[in-house]
C-alpha cells in the first residue's frame, strides 16, 4: 500500500515549522529585555520614592527651623562707622535684648493639656503647629490632640488638611475662661 503524498502539504508543514521555531528564537532573546526593563523601572520608582520623601523631610526641617528662628530674631546691633578726623560726639548705642521665648518646661499631661488649649484659644492651629510650639514629638502631640477631641475640648475642622483644631466651650471651662451668653429679660 502505497501512499500518495502531496509536495504542497510538506512544503506547509515545514515552513510552519520553521516559522514556530523562528518565533521560539525571536522570543528567548527578548524574554531577558523585556523583564530587565520592568525590573529597573521598579528600581527607580522606588529611588525617586525615597527621594521624594527626603525632599519632604527636609521641607519640614526647613519650616520649622523658619518658625523657631522668627521666635528667636534679636535686633541687629548697630555697628559705628569709623571714626573722621573731626572729633564727633559718639551717641552711646543701646541695645536691646529681647529674652529667648521660654521653653515649655518639662510638664505633665494636664499642665500640657491647659497650655495647648491657652493657645488655640487665641486662633486655630494645625498638630504641626502645636508640636512645634510646646516641642513635642509628632506621635505625642497627636495622641494628645486625639485625646482632647475625644473629650470634647477641642473641634477638629476636617475640611482643611492638616486638620485645624480649636476649643470649644467645655475646653473653655476647663481652662477657666467661659464664655458666658448674656442672660435675655423676659417679659412678664
Amino acid at each position: 500500500m502505497l501512499v500518495d503524498i502531496d509536495v504542497g502539504v510538506i512544503i506547509g508543514v515545514l515552513a510552519s515549522f520553521v516559522t514556530g521555531l523562528a518565533a521560539v528564537t525571536i522570543y528567548n532573546k527578548i524574554k531577558p529585555r523585556l523583564f530587565s526593563e520592568s525590573s529597573n523601572t521598579k528600581i527607580l520608582t522606588e529611588r525617586l520614592q525615597y527621594y521624594e520623601n527626603l525632599l519632604i523631610d527636609m521641607k519640614i526641617r526647613l519650616d520649622s527651623l523658619e518658625i523657631e528662628q522668627e521666635s528667636q530674631e534679636l535686633p541687629q546691633a548697630q555697628v559705628p562707622k569709623p571714626r573722621e578726623e573731626k572729633m564727633q560726639q559718639e551717641v552711646p548705642v543701646v541695645v536691646k535684648e529681647e529674652k529667648p521665648k521660654e521653653r515649655v518646661p518639662n510638664m505633665n499631661f494636664s499642665s500640657a493639656t491647659e497650655h495647648v488649649l491657652r493657645l488655640i484659644t487665641e486662633k486655630p492651629m494645625t498638630s504641626r503647629d502645636i508640636q512645634i510650639t510646646i516641642k513635642r514629638t509628632r506621635e505625642h502631640t497627636s495622641r494628645m490632640m486625639k485625646k482632647l477631641f475625644e473629650d470634647g475640648l477641642v473641634e477638629r475642622d476636617m475640611s482643611t488638611k492638616p486638620f485645624t483644631y480649636k476649643i470649644t466651650e467645655k475646653g473653655l471651662a476647663r481652662i477657666g475662661i467661659l464664655k458666658t451668653a448674656p442672660v435675655q429679660q423676659g417679659s412678664f
